[in-house]
């Protein structure tokens, strides 16, 4: 039990030969539902977009193939995440669309208004302080930007619930009360969706203007 649960402790900041393991799994093991939570972005066409809590870098790499255009910045407070996200988007780092950062959303050493859309798939769980972190994430949007919210968990689900206890730090969130914090730091025109068998959650808020 104990190897159990040290590994599944991997899923908040991956590190050493359990957080590599953890962090192999993330890109199959998300794909399905990232691109459930794809399928609900707006049509628009982004100069510059985001992944908060990018784990193996899978989901930038979609964002980059859906906007190629767009240059993409990838963030994760993992070291061991942004070495594997590197090496997922290697080839778009090196034509100059892609960044991948360490970095932390309550404290992020990005300027203001820089992004058109950002994502973040399977993270806020983690997050210190959702108030803090969604104002953080809105300071970098730019007015009219889109910011995308995408979990496994609807905050009721036993299996997540149960996650919960034994994951330091993890908190699963209802809709209700992510759209609740949303407007409190600056978003409106806030639409959800609830996967119609299984309890995956999407969130999608628009930066006022």
């Amino acid at each position: 039990m104990e190897v159990f649960t040290k590994f599944f402790n991997q899923t908040r900041k991956p590190e050493g030969f359990l957080g590599k393991i953890m962090v192999s799994t993330m890109n199959p093991g998300h794909a399905q539902m990232a691109d459930w939570g794809f399928s609900h972005l707006p049509i628009i066409d982004p100069a510059e977009a985001a992944d908060f809590g990018c784990g193996g870098g899978r989901n930038a790499g979609e964002l980059l193939k859906m906007y190629p255009k767009a240059h993409v910045t990838a963030i994760d407070y993992s070291e061991i995440s942004v070495a594997k996200a590197k090496d997922q988007n290697k080839k778009a780092i090196d034509t100059g669309r892609c960044t991948v950062l360490q970095g932390d959303v309550s404290n992020l050493q990005l300027p203001d208004a820089k992004f058109d859309l950002i994502t973040a798939f399977e993270t806020i769980y983690f997050w210190p302080g959702l108030e803090k972190c969604f104002a953080e994430t809105a300071r970098v949007l730019k007015p009219g930007g889109y910011f995308m919210i995408c979990n496994e968990s609807d905050g009721t689900d036993p299996t997540s619930l149960k996650f919960e206890k034994i994951i330091d730090g993890m908190k699963n969130y209802t809709i209700q009360e992510i759209e609740t914090v949303l407007m409190k730091t600056g978003f409106s025109q806030i639409t959800s969706d609830h996967h119609p068998s299984k309890p995956w959650i999407t969130v999608l808020a628009k930066k006022r203007s």
